[in-house]
């Protein structure tokens, strides 16, 4: 029996706000994912963000030293801390940052501030881990030099003036320069051993085995999370799509358990799961549990439900209805309407919907570890546990990096997806 593709809503009058977000974010086309100058200074922002950065140098520590990893410690200015040397070479790009957040129609600006951005976050870097190796010699052993809040409030400037004028290049290419010579240079940097005096580094040195065991567990949670969601989200999202009057009682349900805190649904699997392995017990040789990994991954799936059942709805509805009905015509069944019609012309959408998911998964997955699943959160909340903000801070920092990998990667791949669906419908 032929599948019945019913017309979505969005057919019949203008698609809701809804559902416009992810539309929009699905077709990135070059309209609409690069800006212009036009109704906003387009340097204003490479401005502020210079000037921000300036007062936190001025005015507060660079670096932190500490006679061990435990008590606080004295914080220390950029000239005190690194020297005449140093702070020429984080002040240059700074200087030339605010110079070209001032100025107007220089060819090539965002390029200019781009480099300019990420030049200040790189020369911070080295700055701080020359700064840790010249004092952690003179003090000693124990001697813990960690980052200080001048430091992060630099390396946050650069981070957004970088992201800002990446994202309002016109070309790929250039978009993808700029991110790689950043990230090649913090990698040279961190593997010379100019980075190894940090405190955080010297936490991360003590627990390496330990560090590479949980970063593996906490991409696999993320990853078997990941797999119970995308195909129960994506049945939702398409049998929405299939009858309309199901979507509104399908999503009011998904929103209802989206409200609830990810640490309560995490501890209210305890109870039932561990009810269900005493009454079941062959269930506990299959490594159900209340506590662990398989609570973990039950509670990921449970919350990547939301956002892959409405952008696998967004997305197939936003492929236009004359394209359905023109299959159909052709003789298609339901089967190769979905798999030849709706999934590629839906694939930047499908994409930036799995882009969403695994970002907020690998975020949650942090919380794993209160229920003994493990994880980068094992990192945090002994950090908490031993007053220890460095360790806070290898796995905080370990879990961010994850999801803007995971976040520049797919959204590579949506844009890949969309030159690709153009060029077909342009066929």
């Amino acid at each position: 029996m032929r599948e019945r593709w019913r017309k979505p809503i969005c057919a019949k009058r203008a698609c809701s706000d809804e559902d416009a977000p992810l539309s929009a974010l699905a077709s990135p086309s070059p309209a609409t994912t690069t800006t212009t100058d036009a109704g906003a200074d387009a340097g204003f922002l490479a401005l502020l963000l210079a000037g921000f950065a300036l007062l936190a140098l001025g005015s507060l520590g660079f670096v932190t030293v500490a006679p061990n990893r435990l008590l606080s410690g004295t914080p220390l200015p950029l000239w005190t801390a690194v020297g005449t040397g140093g702070t020429v070479a984080i002040g240059l790009p700074l200087l030339a940052l605010l110079a070209l957040g001032l100025l107007r129609d220089i060819p090539g600006r965002q390029l200019l501030i781009a480099i300019a951005a990420g030049g200040l976050l790189v020369a911070a870097t080295a700055a701080a881990g020359w700064a840790a190796s010249a004092h952690a010699k003179d003090a000693g052993a124990l001697t813990r030099v960690a980052l200080g809040p001048g430091f992060w409030c630099t390396a946050t400037a650069g981070f957004l003036a970088l992201a800002d004028a990446v994202g309002r290049m016109r070309h790929g290419i250039a978009k993808a320069l700029p991110v790689l010579a950043v990230g090649i240079a913090l990698a040279m940097l961190a593997g010379s051993g100019a980075l190894s005096e940090l405190s955080i580094a010297r936490e991360y040195a003590v627990r390496r085995d330990t560090y590479l065991h949980e970063l593996g567990r906490h991409l696999q949670l993320t990853a078997a999370g990941l797999a119970l969601a995308v195909p129960c989200g994506a049945a939702i999202g398409r049998l929405a799509y299939r009858d309309p009057r199901r979507a509104g009682p399908a999503f009011a349900v998904l929103d209802i358990v989206q409200t609830i805190p990810s640490l309560a649904l995490f501890a209210l699997l305890i109870g039932p799961l561990a009810a269900l392995v005493t009454l079941v017990p062959v269930l506990g040789d299959a490594g159900v549990s209340g506590i662990g990994a398989f609570p973990a991954i039950l509670a990921l799936g449970i919350y990547g439900l939301l956002p892959v059942a409405r952008g696998v709805h967004a997305g197939l509805a936003s492929v236009p209805v004359d394209v359905v009905e023109a299959a159909r015509g052709m003789g298609m069944s339901g089967r190769q309407i979905l798999l030849h019609t709706l999934m590629p012309l839906a694939a930047p959408a499908l994409v930036q919907t799995l882009r969403v998911t695994i970002v907020q998964l690998i975020g949650l997955t942090t919380l794993a570890a209160l229920i003994g699943a493990g994880g980068l959160g094992t990192f945090i909340f002994q950090g908490l546990g031993q007053t220890a903000s460095d360790l806070v801070l290898l796995g905080a920092l370990s879990a961010i990096g994850l999801a803007l990998i995971a976040d520049l990667a797919l959204r590579a791949l949506a844009r890949l997806a969309w030159r690709r669906g153009s060029k077909g419908g342009a066929a």
